[in-house]
């Protein structure tokens, strides 16, 4: 084991490999990953264990007690306050204890591990009706252990309150070991236990609480902020229990405490009954200090049968706030904030472009609204909640279908990732990102919160649940420098006093962490916090349980991940990354948000199958940057680890189109390649021998398909697999692909197609009655699937279209993908000069056939060449031969339909997967479909019925899935939507045709499922 610890954690880890079965990890690379999560800090944990099992978890705990180890419980690591990382050992619960899920539909609850990750329980509960009722932005990888930690809320908090309002009871972990069950309970119940509980401390809990009940019940009304939208400090007026304010529409009107057959009566606010006590309400917002959870049982609540969403627009931030409180008279479901600054940054990010062109239609001619209300209404009755949204505003922007709906939200909900897509300095800051104020003041808290930002000379967004009184403000600052670091304290001290005068509170969602239990005292008094420590002593007297977090913190300015002392040392790179402020800003893009660790989409195929931190993005990325800020001691042990963390980056681009800050780990797998392989490195490594076959692979079978009989027979046998395994890291589990006798240009010349002209060098003719392209020819159409390229060829002649086939054959895309930056540049110079010769006036459309070549002339020759505007006017005319034949020429109906002059009676079913680079498109400048959205509609236009599979990556990726140490997580991939739906689809209808544009998708479909998919184009 690599950097072993000191004693005594050396004993613990000694102590852990002997009692548990899962990872016990104490390395520098693995202690880096968990130093950070979604907030500005950053430190170093002891180490990270993976508990199997919730009896793993509790021996955790127990021998890190015996030995005095501080320990640290983690889920997904997005909070933003910096609960999740600290100097202690970290349990990653999200990795094992994700599976167990026990929902009771009568009794509308569910039990669950701590690792679940919400969106995953709200999907087995749907099936009865049924959700969750807290709904943070992070639901999609947040786990409920962590949510439970932060007593989690989200955007419909007015009708269904925080986490702690919906958790019924809570095994948890305590401090010692010992398990104890927190339930409601009888006052008697409680004296009992306080005085014959199993477990001392579990006696020593229920004592504090009671004791806090009788004496500080007084204090507690008149020190608690006013607004029951609060996170910060421990929950002790539940256990009165009391709140100043209940959440608006707070309708819950049945206790599953009383069973399925009890009398409907509505559940108080706070949700404990009088004269009863419930400890696991203590355990909501605690962050992990004062015990660890080892299963909650949480309230479900219907799910509405219908929504509706009206947007309206405001000239200020201050005046849509001021709207707030009218609004909530209508009765809303939820009211969210949205400044246009975040739509406009959405722009610039391709899977939230196509999300935001609804709001678009806000935009006038006197320029864009400064602010946005989104206000949502739920129910039964459709056109009730229609009209209700139409009463709004003569001018209300209305969202009736889902799809637009769930455009709007996931703009909202990605928002700051969206705000730090921002390159360089400075960047909007999250640490008083939740102050939350009673909903009547918070058009003066906007008001003043402006002015103490003008004091300081500072910019800041402002967005969130406006309808809890709860906005999330990001100042802008460059916390590198002292100057901005004292300049955020400062505005941290003024905005929580603020939030304070008007009743607030310093943290309404995000709870305190490191960023804000600097203001407990401030905030409540030292009789209140005299309270909180009493429970802490009672749960931890060794304070071994998250140290640092509400109680007894560093001052928020310390540990930060950039501070003063940060600095990086990089180098010049090959690629373009100027619009990203070089290669560490590009790193740095990062923010550690995790929106890398859901579990559907295209981002990250290799998170999604081995739930290994190193392998998201925000792993890479920390690995990244620890190398680039010397935080490895051993430059050769950085590079290793590095190596290792791209080692399983396909380079599907998912992240560039799904991450909302725009952290492109493809692009800096490209750089980081080149840059660790090339000579002027401080030292040389050798680059293995099956990275030349792949990149070169285009040299390599034009002269192998002359020979290709035998050249197949050899590339396919048994034997040449286990040497190539052996010898080259080629999985024997793959069968290369089959050589065509006749190449692509070989076969234009023998069948000489009338209008597709061969090897012209001299510039092409225009002709305004005839319409003319130019077609990229790619290494796999040219030498393997020539019948691809024909059929493509055979189609544009049909549109009566001159086609000139140009001279030079691929992008260079599998150079680019192997990190040969300059061999690459050298190919695409040549293919940008042959496209030059034929049509020095950049007029005709680039057409193609493989979405992984042409999309390199829209992606990657935008940073792969110097001359940018040449490059820029390449990429506007590249088109997949979809996208080109659903627009029109000119002012023509789309091309399509020329040719499809006919439908079939019978419209057989396509099952579409579409390639990873087709899916993070954005959407394109003319408004016509781009990438999957293309190909659907030229299938549909010619009478195909489509069905676009609902999958990520294949888990091909090119070269990826044919070497030996990937093929197991390349099919691991496979298996995770894409082979099931296949099946499916095979199983449903026997005559189901399965398409795919990519050729390595096709080869990956074959190989795990036994089906031939077929390219699009031959469909036709």
């Amino acid at each position: 084991m690599a950097d072993q610890p000191e004693t005594p954690i050396r004993d613990l880890v000694n102590a852990l490999q002997r009692r548990i079965t899962g990872e016990v990890r104490f390395d520098l690379t693995t202690r880096l990953l968990y130093s950070t999560d979604a907030s500005i800090y950053q430190i170093e944990p002891l180490g990270v264990v993976f508990p199997r099992s919730v009896d793993e978890l509790s021996a955790i705990v127990e021998l890190a007690a015996h030995h005095r180890v501080p320990i640290l419980a983690r889920g997904s690591g997005s909070s933003l306050a910096g609960q999740a990382i600290g100097n202690a050992l970290i349990i990653d619960c999200s990795r094992h204890l994700n599976h167990e899920i026990e929902i009771n539909p009568e009794q509308m609850i569910a039990t669950v591990q701590p690792g679940v990750i919400m969106t995953r329980l709200n999907h087995l509960a749907s099936q009865y009706g049924l959700q969750f009722g807290p709904d943070p932005a992070s639901a999609e990888r947040a786990s409920m252990g962590g949510s439970l930690a932060s007593n989690a809320s989200g955007a419909h908090s007015i009708e269904y309150g925080m986490f702690v309002d919906n958790l019924l009871s809570a095994e948890v972990i305590l401090a010692d070991g010992s398990l104890a069950r927190f339930g409601q309970v009888s006052l008697q119940e409680a004296r009992r236990r306080a005085e014959m509980a199993p477990s001392f401390l579990e006696a020593g809990m229920y004592a504090a609480a009671l004791h806090i009940r009788q004496g500080l019940a007084g204090s507690i009304r008149d020190n608690w902020p006013k607004t029951w939208r609060r996170v910060s400090g421990y929950n002790l007026n539940y256990l009165l229990p009391w709140s100043p304010s209940r959440p608006r529409r707070w309708n819950l009107d049945v206790d599953p405490q009383n069973g399925e057959n009890a009398s409907r009566r509505r559940v108080p606010y706070p949700p404990v009954r009088d004269s009863s006590i419930n400890l696991a309400h203590l355990m909501a917002g605690s962050e992990g200090t004062l015990g660890v959870i080892r299963r909650a049982t949480v309230r479900l609540v219907p799910k509405p049968r219908y929504t509706i969403l009206g947007v309206l627009s405001f000239p200020s931030l201050s005046t849509a706030c001021d709207a707030v409180p009218d609004l909530l008279e209508r009765r809303p479901s939820a009211i969210e904030l949205i400044p246009w600054s975040l739509i406009q940054l959405a722009h610039s990010i391709p899977s939230y472009a196509r999300q935001v062109t609804f709001v678009d239609q806000l935009s006038t001619s006197g320029g864009h609204p400064a602010a946005l209300l989104v206000v949502e209404f739920a129910g039964d009755d459709p056109e009730n909640l229609k009209q209700q949204a139409r009463n709004l505003r003569s001018d209300v922007l209305i969202a009736e279908t889902v799809a637009d709906q769930n455009r709007i939200w996931g703009v909202r909900k990605a928002g700051l990732g969206i705000l730090l897509s921002r390159p360089g300095e400075p960047k909007p800051v999250a640490f008083i990102e939740d102050l939350t104020v009673p909903v009547e003041y918070l058009g003066r808290f906007v008001r003043e919160m402006e002015k103490i930002l003008d004091s300081y000379q500072a910019e800041g967004d402002f967005y969130g649940h406006a309808s809890a009184g709860c906005l999330h403000v990001r100042p802008l600052l460059n916390i590198k420098t002292a100057k901005d670091i004292r300049k955020m304290h400062a505005i941290a001290a003024d905005s929580v006093d603020l939030c304070l005068s008007l009743g607030g509170a310093s943290t309404g969602e995000h709870g305190d962490g490191l960023a804000r239990s600097e203001w407990i005292e401030r905030a409540y008094g030292p009789e209140i916090v005299s309270a909180f420590r009493e429970l802490k002593r009672a749960a931890d007297p060794d304070g071994i349980l998250n140290p640092g977090k509400i109680l007894d913190s560093p001052p928020m300015n310390d540990n930060l991940r950039y501070g003063v002392e940060y600095h990086v040392r990089s180098w010049q790179p090959n690629l373009d990354f100027s619009k990203q402020a070089g290669f560490a800003g590009a790193v740095e893009l990062c923010n550690g948000a995790g929106v890398c660790r859901k579990a559907d989409g295209v981002m990250c195929p290799s998170f999604q199958a081995t739930a290994d931190e190193m392998h998201s993005t925000r792993g890479r990325a920390n690995l990244l940057r620890a190398m680039l800020s010397g935080a490895f001691p051993d430059p050769d042990q950085a590079e290793e680890a590095v190596s290792q963390a791209l080692g399983l980056c396909l380079a599907c681009k998912g992240c560039k189109s799904e991450c909302p800050s725009s952290v492109d780990m493809a692009k800096l797998k490209y750089e980081y390649l080149d840059h660790y392989y090339s000579n002027l490195s401080h030292r040389h490594h050798r680059r293995p021998l099956r990275d030349y076959l792949f990149s070169y692979i285009e040299l390599i079978v034009r002269l192998g398909h002359h020979f290709a009989p035998l050249a197949n027979v050899l590339l396919r046998s048994e034997t040449l697999g286990i040497m190539g395994d052996r010898l080259i890291g080629l999985s024997r589990h793959r069968k290369l692909p089959a050589l065509s006798g006749q190449s692509l240009s070989q076969m234009i010349a023998a069948r000489r197609l009338d209008g597709v002209i061969l090897h012209q060098t001299s510039a092409v003719t225009l002709i305004d009655t005839s319409e003319q392209c130019l077609f990229l020819s790619d290494p796999f159409t040219e030498y393997f699937q020539p019948e691809i390229g024909l059929a493509a060829l055979e189609v544009l002649q049909r549109l009566g279209c001159r086609v000139f086939v140009l001279p030079v054959v691929g992008a260079g895309r599998t150079l680019i993908s192997k990190g040969f930056i300059q061999p690459a540049r050298r190919q695409a110079t040549r293919l940008v000069q042959a496209v030059d010769r034929l049509d020095p006036g950049g007029k005709l459309p680039i057409i193609g056939v493989e979405p992984s070549e042409i999309y390199t002339l829209r992606d990657e020759y935008l940073d792969l060449l110097p001359d940018h505007q040449r490059s820029e006017q390449i990429a506007r005319r590249a088109f997949m031969i979809d996208e080109y034949l659903v627009r029109p020429a000119k002012d023509n109906p789309p091309r399509i339909l020329r040719i499809a002059t006919s439908r079939p009676t019978r419209r057989r079913k396509v099952y579409l997967h579409g390639h990873c680079y087709q899916k993070t498109q954005p959407p394109a400048a003319d408004g016509y479909p781009n990438g999957v959205a293309a190909t659907a509609q030229m299938l549909e236009s010619v009478g195909y019925e489509v069905s676009v599979i609902d999958s990520g990556c294949c888990g091909m990726a090119g070269a990826f899935g044919y070497e030996a140490d990937h093929f197991d997580v390349s099919m691991k991939i496979g298996e995770l939507a894409l082979f099931p739906a296949v099946r499916s689809a095979i199983q449903e209808d026997g005559q189901a045709l399965i398409a795919a544009s990519g050729v390595s998708c096709q080869t990956q479909i074959e190989d795990g499922t036994g089906r031939k998919p077929l390219h699009p184009i031959m469909l036709l």
